[in-house]
């Protein structure tokens, strides 16, 4: 088989956070290759780069026609990187949460997850206190961790995270399942975003609705547009302070009636731009990496003799990798 003909062959130079992606279950498609084996460079196709994790790629080399893809699931304030066209410029695809990126991974459910979850009929409200927070990850360039610790000194919270702790998880712990039973069974879910930033919506905001939990949302601006329908969350940026957040919280869940219009949008058609995103979400994000990457391959194949390598990131790139692995070295 020639080289134009055979299925790409995609490299995961790095690992998400400590983790490689499972990819077996679309392995039979025949679209693409996949492996973790760096000694296979050369031969990759196109190469898989988590960007959070730059000093673990600094020093790698990029042979002729080799495809490099820059993934990232965090915000730019937490993705030093992006900022930097000089860098980002060795990146031929961008694989991120953004409208304008070339593969899009967002945090929306699959379709079945969300088809279960409505479903079911809205748990009952059995907690003693009516919100919950759960947050441990130490990232705050959105200042929630003030905003969270102000609104507590007003309004009673479950803090089950690290953040703030104030309440156990009950055991067995069955990590997400567990906590979808928990939610579903308080009126409000703090979804505090680590960062400020247009489109990015976490699972955060998609868990309570999930749920049967309101979100009490800080983060996206155009939040908005993630909703599935009208006046299913409520926005924690509309009020002037966290203590008039608190007070409206403590007077809805006391309120029955207006507590209630919050699940409305349950009975109603979806928004077109949720059915999409949905879509979208519910397709393997590496599969169709896969086809994106042999569609750009088709169209412009990689030469027989790749030839000697560059170094995109020079010898600055190089040293801080360098330095990175001592350091890994040293601690060990």
């Amino acid at each position: 088989m020639s080289a134009t003909e055979r299925p790409p062959l995609i490299l995961f130079y790095n690992a998400f956070f400590g983790e490689y992606p499972d990819v077996s279950h679309f392995a039979d498609r025949a679209v693409c290759r996949f492996t973790t084996d760096r000694a296979r460079l050369r031969e990759a196709d196109a190469v898989i780069f988590h960007l959070p994790a730059f000093n673990e790629f600094a020093d790698a080399p990029k042979y002729p026609g080799q495809l490099w893809v820059g993934w990232s699931m965090e915000s730019r304030a937490h993705t030093p990187i992006r900022h930097n066209p000089r860098l980002m410029r060795h990146f031929d695809v961008q694989m991120n949460f953004e409208p304008a990126a070339d593969v899009r991974c967002t945090y929306f459910p699959k379709w079945d997850e969300w088809r279960a979850a409505m479903a079911r009929p809205l748990p009952a409200k059995v907690q003693p206190r009516t919100t919950a927070l759960f947050q441990s990850a130490p990232k705050d360039t959105s200042r929630r961790n003030a905003f969270a610790a102000e609104l507590m000194r007003h309004l009673p919270v479950d803090s089950y995270g690290r953040f703030l702790n104030s309440s156990a998880i009950p055991q067995p712990d069955r990590g997400a399942a567990t906590k979808m039973d928990l939610l579903g069974g308080y009126r409000f879910c703090l979804a505090l975003e680590n960062t400020f930033e247009e489109d990015y919506v976490t699972e955060k905001f998609f868990q309570p609705l999930l749920a049967g939990c309101v979100p009490v949302y800080r983060g996206a601006p155009n939040v908005e547009a993630y909703a599935p329908g009208d006046h299913c969350y409520i926005d924690a940026g509309a009020f002037e302070s966290p203590r008039s957040l608190a007070a409206y919280l403590q007077d809805l869940a006391h309120d029955e009636i207006a507590y209630a219009r919050y699940f409305d949008w349950r009975s109603q058609p979806l928004r077109p731009a949720f059915v999409t995103q949905m879509d979208l979400a519910s397709e393997e994000v590496f599969l169709r990496l896969a086809r994106y990457i042999a569609s750009r391959l088709h169209a412009h194949p990689r030469p027989q003799d790749t030839g000697a390598p560059q170094r995109p990131f020079g010898w600055l790139g190089y040293a801080r990798a360098r330095l990175q692995h001592l350091r890994r070295r040293l601690a060990g």
